[in-house]
């Protein structure tokens, strides 16, 4: 496995970038959760795994990606410092959060916890990408293994990992909702915007593949 990548171009705005996308992605995360309407697949299987442990939900995040990032060793795919920070940070800020956020309130209060989530999601996913410091774990599983087998479509690994995670995840108690179907429409168009937006030009991604606009955890 190769080391993780360089910050020789534009380092000060890639690394505060690729900080303040991971810090937005667990508030982003938190909000979603405290709605109680809903989550995206992987979020769905945290939640899942932290019912049946007693675990907190960030506690879990970080265990699910240190094991997903284990599986990259024999497809061989390059960690940058936006997959390790990914990790560790995404985890710590969910749990944060969720401590200062109030009990969940009326629905109106709810559902706008959901789209402020979600929207805040796609702007963190396209400043966390757009640093070009690598993917995130669950990302790099899906472009790997697709790069050691060319024939395989991504959308469909990416589907079926994705059903398949919350599916288990609402299996162990995990809210699925109004806010996953949600998520799963906006979160695509969301992303294409953000990374528009904050793309450093210039950099090189420091992981192998396409780059994809793929949620960032």
């Amino acid at each position: 496995m190769a080391p993780i990548g360089n910050l020789r171009h534009r380092p000060a705005r890639r690394l505060t970038q690729l900080y303040a996308g991971l810090f937005l992605y667990g508030v982003s995360m938190a909000l979603m959760i405290d709605s109680k309407l809903g989550l995206d697949p992987w979020n769905v299987f945290h939640q899942g795994l932290s019912e049946l442990t007693g675990f907190s939900f960030g506690t879990v995040t970080i265990a699910v990606g240190v094991l997903v990032l284990l599986l990259w060793i024999p497809l061989r795919q390059r960690p940058g410092l936006g997959t390790v920070s990914n990790v560790l940070v995404i985890g710590l800020v969910v749990d944060a959060t969720l401590a200062l956020l109030p009990a969940a309130g009326p629905l109106g209060l709810r559902v706008g916890m959901l789209v402020a989530g979600i929207v805040a999601n796609g702007a963190a996913t396209g400043l966390y990408l757009g640093a070009r410091l690598g993917p995130g774990p669950r990302d790099g599983l899906m472009t790997g293994y697709v790069a050691r087998r060319p024939g395989r479509s991504l959308r469909l690994v990416r589907t079926v990992i994705e059903v398949a995670v919350l599916a288990l995840g609402w299996l162990l108690g995990g809210t699925v909702g109004l806010g996953t179907i949600a998520y799963a429409l906006a979160i695509g168009p969301l992303t294409q915007v953000f990374l528009g937006l904050f793309t450093v030009p210039g950099a090189q991604n420091t992981a192998p593949g396409p780059a994809k606009p793929f949620p960032a955890t």
